[in-house]
């Protein structure tokens, strides 16, 4: 699998996305700065990475989701290539018109840190494979606008069509209340594309990989990306 990872002004998670990668692949992924257009030939998957795009200015990712290198990675997710957000990334994304929705600001005003459940929803996708269904994975969450909202039509078919990805919920995997750290419609923490080939999720499974940090929860994730190839 080979992966690239977007670099926009105000990113600061790409080289913790890197080290997910070349821990779950072997390879280190090429970083692309956002200012391109174009990506690198024969690459699988691309990453929007987590951090501060931009200063947030305007909204959060709403200037990242113009930039040049936004057209080339719109193409590849067209062709069926494998595009995923984390954090900010999910919500430059949405802005980007690859994903349905945006992200607000969250129920309490706040901005929330910490350790978070998380059900996956279904383990039939390229990013979900080496999860059960229905298995709680703690990973970590930091954001201030992770709060996601879409019209009630959005919704019917996200849920209908099987493309919530995970929800936040505690250590039984129960949803609702306190569980949901931002008020999220739904208790959605991550979705998927009408193609399951994109996907945006606010929690950051790159910095649950390793146990001296806490756990590693977030290694299924990259681990089931590890075997994505577009040429096979």
């Amino acid at each position: 699998m080979n992966a690239a990872v977007l670099l926009f002004p105000g990113i600061n998670r790409e080289g913790d996305v890197a080290r997910a990668l070349k821990q779950a692949t072997g390879k280190a992924p090429a970083i692309v700065w956002h200012a391109e257009h174009e990506l690198p030939r024969g690459v699988d998957l691309v990453v929007a990475p987590g951090g501060f795009s931009y200063g947030d200015y305007l909204r959060c990712g709403a200037i990242a989701g113009r930039a040049n290198i936004m057209g080339a990675v719109r193409a590849h997710a067209a062709r069926g290539g494998y595009v995923l957000g984390i954090c900010n990334g999910f919500q430059i994304l949405c802005e980007g018109g690859l994903l349905p929705g945006v992200l607000m600001r969250n129920r309490d005003l706040k901005f929330v840190c910490k350790m978070q459940h998380l059900r996956v929803e279904r383990n039939d996708t390229a990013f979900t494979r080496q999860y059960s269904g229905g298995q709680v994975i703690k990973v970590a969450i930091a954001h201030g606008e992770g709060n996601y909202r879409a019209d009630d039509d959005t919704m019917a078919r996200l849920e209908g069509e099987g493309r919530v990805a995970f929800r936040y919920c505690d250590a039984s995997g129960a949803i609702g209340g306190a569980a949901n750290p931002n008020g999220s419609t739904h208790d959605i923490a991550g979705i998927y594309s009408e193609r399951f080939n994109v996907l945006g999720l606010m929690p950051h499974p790159e910095n649950l990989i390793d146990p001296l940090v806490g756990g590693v929860d977030g290694r299924g994730l990259f681990e089931s990306l590890a075997r994505v190839s577009l040429a096979a």
